[in-house]
């Protein structure tokens, strides 16, 4: 198959950063300028090709990631717009897993904020060169030198402008290319920007000019030796040589070049264009991807050329109205054609490509293949989720997987009447699909559906999106916290089941002890009966009947835990015995002998670990505090406190929301279940009082 563009031109770029930080408007000014788009769309006005979800319409935010393909200067750059909100990470997390390279933009006035901080360590932790872009020059407060600071501090990047700026704020005017040493000037029309002019670096800011040129071409230097050596000569190197010493060096990692502009206004976007064309790496820049053989462990190594066998990675699964389920895939290598037959290596399973397309946020463009370097969707692969690898049958490799952090809140959905029922089963598990951070679980002691994700934002959205996109009648509450319950002490009590109405009666009779287990240990029967005084089958019947009455306890109506029950003594009667009636009474039996030895709720503990910028140490302390936790530990890591604890689980809904607030965004927290323990006599009758309401309310 014809190559329309050499895989040396091809470039799989993301654009991530903070929450309004200007992501969509950079990304629908690249598509204006390069005539994929003749209309500008603005976010505010709900009109963004890119943010195409009514949801992200009417909210003015990015909500899913958006793939698109466009051109410039025989380039072909396939972009992906990510969301800024931390609810949506997981967006970025598949994103970086299947870029080349990424523009970081920030905000002139706001600076590395919390989530481009995240986004950056994801950037890192996948490898990704990136070029930053200080947006937003013309607001208020606007401070290129400062923002180049921060990321360099908080950052820890080696960061280098490759333009200054003309002015700041509402004096800002264009920018002066440092490799080009030229001032290019944008229109100050009201629709302006858009008409550009080259001229002379001006007088008043030569010396600033050369300062900046200076630097950026010493700290190129230091990254390649035949620089350095016309740098100490005092030898002004050639352009080309600049520009391919900054692209050698943001490919390794090692450089950041630093560009800036006021994308709203149109400034400084064909600049960044440029430099997505010279510095970030295209598909041959970067080592061959590296997968498992199915049959053992051993690497294996695809190298990004259309001859080689297929290897594609599938980062995305969206539901779509009219094509059913599309799911977006990287090519690493090979080339991957409509209607061929595929290998799903992670599932085992073939399945039939349908159609191709390149896509354009949600509109779509068919194409024949899909060749080695290149993203775009597919329509077809039913079994197929994210993270699963795509290959041919006679060369199967299995790519590395994507990691997505685990939810951190829930809220229980029940359907608003009957007829919702199916539906509601159907939209959740295609939301499932769709979203690897949304997690759908039965809960069969509670009998409701918990839906769980990043934060309320997201189950906000997904509320959202279940009763428009799928109609379906939703309420939605706080899930129920799984309490137990179990005793206190240790007694022998002794039953007798005793029942007589006329023809064959029922006769059981048994002596016994209760006492607590150890956490954790669960039930345990035993028995000491000696000289035949209860036969084995009846001694199961009074275990079972133990155990129904244990699935609901006597105090709380929730399942017991940690008893162990001993029978030591007992008779039975020649006709009226049965197991029926041992089972009686053990059941019966036990729940009167609980009485006696004191019953007490048990809630699950969890074990959590905050971690936060040191300065907020003390308000997570005293939000762990109020919420009944206990501080186990306090470590410091890279600047940040580690603070680890235990915290029950019904005092933790909301708890993201609030670190949020308290952290200004920039504290995390992971959580998981550590054991039962009791509950404080005072909050435990408040408690049973309400479960008790919930289940006549049944």
């Amino acid at each position: 198959m014809t190559r329309v563009t050499p895989i040396d031109h091809v470039r799989n770029v993301g654009v991530m950063a903070h929450i309004d930080a200007g992501k969509t408007t950079v990304t629908e000014r690249v598509l204006f300028f390069t005539g994929k788009r003749h209309k500008l769309g603005e976010v505010h006005d709900g009109e963004a090709a890119m943010d195409w979800m009514i949801q992200e319409q009417e909210r003015g935010i990015t909500i899913t990631s958006a793939a698109t393909t466009t051109y410039w200067r025989d380039h072909r750059i396939n972009i992906i717009d990510t969301p800024g909100h931390v609810d949506f990470t997981a967006e970025v997390e598949r994103s970086l897993r299947v870029l080349d390279g990424t523009i970081a933009l920030f905000c002139a006035v706001g600076g590395v904020q919390p989530q481009a901080e995240t986004v950056w360590r994801q950037a890192e932790k996948y490898r990704v060169p990136r070029i930053a872009f200080v947006n937003k020059m013309d607001r208020t407060g606007a401070d290129f030198e400062r923002v180049v600071e921060e990321i360099r501090e908080e950052l820890g990047a080696n960061a280098v402008p490759v333009v200054i700026p003309i002015g700041a704020e509402s004096e800002f005017r264009g920018i002066i290319d440092l490799v080009d040493m030229k001032a290019i000037y944008y229109d100050d029309l009201p629709n302006g920007g858009a008409a550009i002019r080259e001229e002379d670096i001006p007088e008043h800011m030569m010396d600033l000019a050369r300062a900046a040129e200076e630097r950026m071409i010493e700290m190129i230097s230091e990254q390649d030796d035949r620089l350095m050596e016309k740098f100490i000569e005092g030898v002004v190197p050639e352009r080309s040589e600049v520009v391919r010493a900054i692209r050698k060096a943001t490919i390794a990692g090692r450089f950041i070049p630093v560009l800036c502009g006021a994308a709203f206004k149109n400034k400084g976007v064909r600049r960044l264009l440029d430099a997505v064309v010279d510095y970030l790496p295209s598909p041959l820049d970067l080592p061959p991807v590296i997968g498992t053989c199915t049959e053992s462990d051993l690497e294996l190594l695809r190298k990004p050329q259309d001859t080689a066998p297929l290897a594609a990675l599938a980062f995305k699964v969206q539901a779509d109205k009219h094509m059913g389920k599309l799911t977006y895939v990287r090519v690493y290598s090979g080339v991957l054609e409509a209607g061929a037959h595929v290998y799903n290596s992670s599932r085992d399973k073939m399945q039939r490509v349908g159609r191709l397309f390149e896509m354009h946020a949600n509109d779509r463009e068919a194409v024949d293949a899909l060749q080695a370097g290149h993203v775009g969707a597919v329509v077809g692969l039913a079994e197929t989720r994210t993270g699963d690898t795509i290959c041919s049958r006679e060369h199967p490799i299995v790519l590395e997987s994507i990691e997505f952090p685990a939810p951190v809140i829930g809220v229980a959905v029940s359907p608003a009447s009957r007829d919702d029922r199916d539906k509601l089963s159907k939209a959740l598990q295609r939301l499932a699909e769709e979203d690897p951070t949304f997690i759908v679980k039965s809960n069969q002691e509670t009998g409701e559906v918990v839906i769980s994700g990043m934060g309320e934002l997201h189950l906000e959205i997904i509320l959202d999106r279940l009763r428009r996109e799928f109609g379906v009648g939703v309420d939605s509450d706080t899930p129920q916290v799984a309490y137990r319950e179990t005793i206190l002490g240790a007694v022998e009590h002794e039953y007798r089941h005793v029942k007589q109405t006329g023809g064959r009666g029922q006769y059981a009779h048994m002596k016994f002890r209760v006492e607590p287990a150890n956490p954790g240990a669960g039930f345990q029967f035993e028995d000491t009966i000696t000289g035949g005084k209860i036969t084995r089958e009846y001694l199961n019947a009074i275990e079972r009947g133990i155990v129904d009455e244990m699935a609901e306890g006597p105090y709380a109506g929730v399942p017991m835990v940690d008893v162990i029950v001993t029978v030591f003594d007992g008779s039975m009667h020649d006709v009226d015995s049965s197991e029926q009636a041992f089972r009686a009474c053990g059941k019966m039996g036990f729940r009167e002998a609980c009485k006696k030895a004191g019953l007490q709720l048990l809630e699950p503990l969890m074990s959590v670990e905050v971690t936060a910028p040191e300065d907020y140490t003390g308000a997570i302390t005293g939000s762990l505090c109020s919420k009944r936790g206990r501080i186990q530990g306090m470590d410091t890591k890279g600047g940040a406190t580690i603070l680890q604890g235990f915290v029950p689980l019904a005092e933790m809904f909301g708890y993201a929301s609030e670190l949020r607030n308290v952290t200004s965004g920039r504290g995390t927290f992971t959580m998981h279940f550590e054991h039962y323990q009791a509950v404080p006599f005072s909050i435990a009758e408040e408690i049973v009082e309400k479960l008790r309401e919930n289940r006549k309310n049944k």
